[in-house]
């Protein structure tokens, strides 16, 4: 039943993902709309959301939705859908081509599905409960790096909450002096999937969303690595930070992290 799904999420994720293509060509910023500090959206989010909305409410309408754009309010008692419809949008409004859908399914408090679509690079990571994580078919897996010394790490910069950003800066600066190098690419949901299929060793990020993180972190475990909050925990959805590794660095790096974040 669960690769049924996955299946048919990826022909919704690649409906959508050729809808903002399109929309691309054309946009403007004048249709640039603000949620909060530096929190953009536009009518192309919102668009994508109701496109995948309306095509999973097919596949199972008895399921609930936690969506960014809240084009839909509905909780499901057994399965809920978490979707990023673009994210990455701020790098979409900018013309970095840098954006993926993100679609996550939730059975009970358990990822059981997930697909992100890279959609300018039009590579769709996806993954389902046991079952290995896939990339356009193909089976993928975490890095081999067994240090942070020999590692490529992934993060995000604070864009509207600065209160741990003098210790996110030390962090920043200690890695960076400790890796092979440190990438920021503006979308949490592709740092993820590249953790999967081991173009980057690790990532790690705080003020996050669920949509942002959901899809990517049943990606990243199926593929064979480890994903926890800050401090090592596993209720990643709720604390909303993360640290995605190929599972050799995991300790390592959540170690370094605890140096700046836990008292």
């Amino acid at each position: 039943m669960l690769e049924t799904i996955t299946l048919q999420v990826i022909e919704v994720a690649k409906q959508a993902g050729a809808f903002i293509r399109e929309e691309r060509t054309k946009f403007n910023s004048d249709k640039i709309e603000y949620k909060g500090l530096n929190d953009l959206v536009s009518y192309v989010d919102k668009t994508a959301e109701g496109i995948i909305v309306e095509a999973l409410e097919k596949i199972l309408p008895e399921a609930g939705f936690l969506t960014e754009e809240k084009t839909i309010k509905r909780t499901g008692e057994r399965y809920n859908w978490i979707i990023d419809p673009l994210d990455g949008t701020t790098n979409f409004i900018h013309g970095l081509t840098v954006f993926s859908v993100s679609i996550a399914l939730k059975e009970y408090d358990e990822l059981v599905a997930g697909v992100v679509y890279e959609v300018n690079l039009d590579e769709c990571f996806y993954a389902w409960k046991g079952a290995p994580a896939y990339l356009n078919g193909k089976e993928i897996h975490v890095s081999k790096a067994p240090k942070i010394a020999d590692s490529l790490l992934a993060t995000g910069f604070p864009y509207y909450d600065f209160t741990k950003q003098p210790q996110y800066i030390a962090l920043f600066t200690d890695l960076m002096q400790h890796c092979h190098g440190l990438r920021r690419l503006g979308s949490a949901a592709t740092d993820l999937a590249y953790t999967a299929c081991g173009r980057f060793d690790g990532y790690y990020e705080y003020n996050l969303k669920p949509w942002d993180i959901a899809a990517g972190i049943i990606i990243v475990r199926q593929a064979g690595g480890t994903v926890t909050t800050f401090i090592g925990g596993n209720d990643v959805l709720e604390k909303c930070d993360i640290v995605a590794t190929n599972a050799l660095i995991g300790d390592e790096l959540v170690e370094k992290i605890g140096e700046y974040f836990v008292s």
